[in-house]
């Protein structure tokens, strides 16, 4: 058996951003605060019964946790613009799709598709890797693809493409 390539950890240049804004804010901020508060609940004696102790080792191994967590996804991170494809309309990762199911109202919809750390389903950021996404790469606007469902296999038409900077 072969081993699996790894999967690449694509990322939008606001992900990238994002990412390390909030590393910078655990190293800077988050984990200096907790660090005095061990400190001071240490201090305090018993550390058996310290309930501000054992709670705050627990948050200090979380708030470790994601940095370490973080530190990996940015040192491994390729980013990728979206803006730099310009006007193309075959779909690729960062691109805003606007779609709509053959069936069914034809309700338009819009996506972007991103990178695993930045899915946002409410802002209609979806996961490179997730089905939908799948189903649209490198297809164009004007193509019809088929994508499964939990109700079964629906038609979806692709109205749009176009690549933006994320809000």
């Amino acid at each position: 058996m072969r081993p699996s390539k790894p999967v690449p950890n694509y990322l939008t240049p606001a992900g990238a951003k994002q990412l390390a804004d909030e590393l910078q804010r655990l190293m800077s901020v988050d984990r200096p605060k907790v660090v005095r508060e061990v400190a001071e609940a240490a201090a305090q004696g018993d550390r058996s019964e310290n309930a501000e102790y054992i709670y705050g080792k627990k948050r200090l191994r979380e708030i470790d946790r994601r940095i370490h967590y973080l530190n990996k996804r940015l040192d491994s991170a390729e980013v990728v613009d979206p803006v730099r494809r310009g006007d193309s309309d075959q779909i690729f990762f960062g691109a805003t799709v606007t779609y709509a199911y053959v069936r069914g109202g034809r309700e338009e919809r819009i996506i972007t598709i991103v990178g695993v750390d930045e899915v946002d389903v409410k802002r209609g950021q979806v996961s490179w890797l997730s089905p939908i996404a799948r189903v649209l790469l490198k297809k164009r606007s004007g193509d019809v693809v088929t994508l499964a469902t939990p109700a079964g296999e629906a038609e979806i038409e692709i109205i749009g493409v176009r690549y933006r900077a994320p809000a």
